[in-house]
């Protein structure tokens, strides 16, 4: 189903440029894979987000979120309906003995952590190193290096249908990867956050995440992928698991299973979706073969796919 021509002028007629139709999403994605989008609204606040979701849940069209494109893996046939290409990155830092950051969910996350250390500021240079944006780092519990959104959220800007309103990170009730709201089926929409941090030397967070940097150039490959394939299962490594079963070096079409780490798969250039889902397929089956452990994807399969 395409979105209504009614929808498209309703948003049009709000948000005027900043909708466009027939839009190919590949680049808007880290893997550089995807169809097109029926319709692609670009936001460049959170309050021009929270209007245009308002105005698509008021006009019932289907809708997708975009912030920096990874952890997604969009289909060749692309995505019916709306796409919000989240572009929202103000930020706001509050100096003191308790210093804090407020951004916006648009801002991506590696260079909200570089700010941070330009200003003498530490916490985030776990951070330095992940991919994606403030939003869906927000919504997932986004981690690295022993650290993770909980240990920094103090809480979070959220739109619902209910309404907007600031969510504290208690009642996020985080989990390895996941929120309440990742869990649930709540329709929600992370607009901004307030993180906490601490205050250092430029040289001292420069450090943490130069060696930061280095440990990632050294166990993860360069190239385009959507960062981390499967969800470790408890007590293991999806990477480890995947080298043990033979499966490094793997390649269907231009879409390879990296031979640095297991976890990641590379788009050698002008891959097919349908050539990294196969290689999931093969990966789930094998490991679930091999020694009985369920692979869980971390990317989402966005779009429209083939059984």
């Amino acid at each position: 189903m395409t979105t209504p021509a009614r929808s498209v002028d309703v948003l049009r007629l709000h948000f005027g440029d900043a909708v466009q139709e027939h839009v190919s999403l590949a680049p808007y994605t880290s893997a550089r894979i995807g169809g097109t989008a029926d319709v692609l609204v670009t936001v460049k606040s959170a309050d021009e987000f929270a209007n245009v979701m308002k105005v698509i849940w008021e006009q019932g069209a289907p809708y997708v979120i975009l912030g920096g494109g990874s952890n997604v893996l969009v289909s060749d046939k692309g995505v019916r309906g709306v796409v919000v290409l989240d572009r929202a990155k103000d930020v706001r830092f509050e100096s003191g003995d308790q210093p804090t950051v407020w951004c916006e969910a648009g801002v991506v996350f590696s260079n909200l952590a570089n700010r941070c250390a330009s200003k003498g500021l530490s916490g985030l240079e776990w951070a330095a190193t992940v991919p994606g944006t403030i939003g869906g780092a927000v919504y997932g519990n986004a981690g690295a290096f022993g650290g993770d959104v909980s240990g920094n959220l103090i809480w979070a800007d959220v739109l619902t249908k209910n309404g907007r309103e600031k969510i504290s990170v208690e009642n996020m009730d985080y989990g390895y990867r996941t929120s309440v709201y990742k869990r649930s089926d709540e329709t929600v929409i992370i607009l901004s956050a307030l993180l906490r941090l601490k205050n250092a030397t430029k040289e001292e967070v420069s450090a943490k995440i130069n060696e930061f940097s280095e440990r990632r150039k050294t166990t993860q490959p360069p190239g385009a992928s959507m960062g981390s394939m499967f969800k470790n299962p408890v007590g293991d490594h999806a990477g480890r698991l995947i080298e043990a079963a033979g499966l490094k070096g793997t390649r269907i079409g231009n879409a390879e299973i990296s031979t640095l780490h297991g976890n990641f798969f590379i788009n050698h250039g002008e891959t097919k979706a349908e050539d990294v889902r196969a290689l999931i397929r093969l990966a789930q089956r094998t490991v679930a073969e091999k020694f009985n452990v369920k692979l869980e994807l971390e990317v989402e399969l966005v779009g429209e796919w083939t059984e």
